[in-house]
């Protein structure tokens, strides 16, 4: 979904029982240590800005001029008012380094046969959950489902993904979505619209400066 780098324009769309919300985002990534988000729309949250520099998460806020660092602990709570944690969307986390992986029973998920992989955090890895089952498709290596497990086994989250397309001449889903199992009604929808992957991008424009003047 990265690629070497990337650089995404996106929309997200909060859906609650009685209203909805939009957001549109730039998202420039660089390997799993670097990613920024800038975002562009409403008007009110326009300028805002992430910075991820290897464990470290940064938020420029350009109405109260501010930059504030993100503690772990704040790591488990919504970004942005959506389903996605700040973890969901800057990767603290690394699935790699930070747990331990078992194929589990094959499924069909779109019509494509898919891997299914459970992932449980290693005794060591500060990680937001308690364990993950991930359905990768055989051919194309996409995620398409993801179902996400609090420390005492409930199922809190579930991701679907759909609609996939050419995007940056990769074969991608270009829309996503996350439920909270036990909150009716509600949901958080995420459409890619355009990507640009490996063109190159220096360590530097990951930069707390360049949070409060990036466009």
């Amino acid at each position: 979904m990265r690629g070497n780098t990337s650089q995404v324009e996106m929309n997200i769309k909060t859906i609650r029982p009685s209203w909805s919300r939009e957001m549109d985002l730039r998202v420039w990534s660089k390997g799993n240590d670097f990613a920024m988000i800038l975002i562009q729309s409403p008007a009110r949250d326009r300028g805002i800005t992430f910075l991820k520099r290897g464990k470290e998460v940064w938020n420029w806020i350009p109405t109260l001029e501010k930059t504030i660092k993100l503690p772990p602990s704040m790591m488990s709570q919504s970004w942005m008012g959506t389903d996605f944690t700040n973890d969901d969307l800057v990767r603290e986390s690394s699935v790699i380094r930070d747990f331990e992986h078992s194929l589990g029973t094959d499924t069909l998920i779109l019509g494509r046969p898919c891997h299914t992989i459970w992932m449980v955090p290693k005794p060591e890895a500060a990680v937001v959950w308690g364990k993950l089952m991930v359905c990768i498709d055989k051919k194309d290596f996409m995620e398409l489902h993801t179902r996400f497990y609090d420390e005492e086994g409930q199922l809190v989250n579930i991701m679907n993904a759909y609609d996939p397309a050419l995007l940056g001449g990769r074969l991608i889903p270009t829309r996503f979505e996350i439920i909270p199992v036990e909150k009716r009604n509600q949901k958080t929808e995420m459409r890619y619209k355009k990507v640009v992957y490996d063109q190159p991008i220096a360590d530097g424009f990951f930069s707390i400066n360049n949070m409060k003047n990036i466009r």
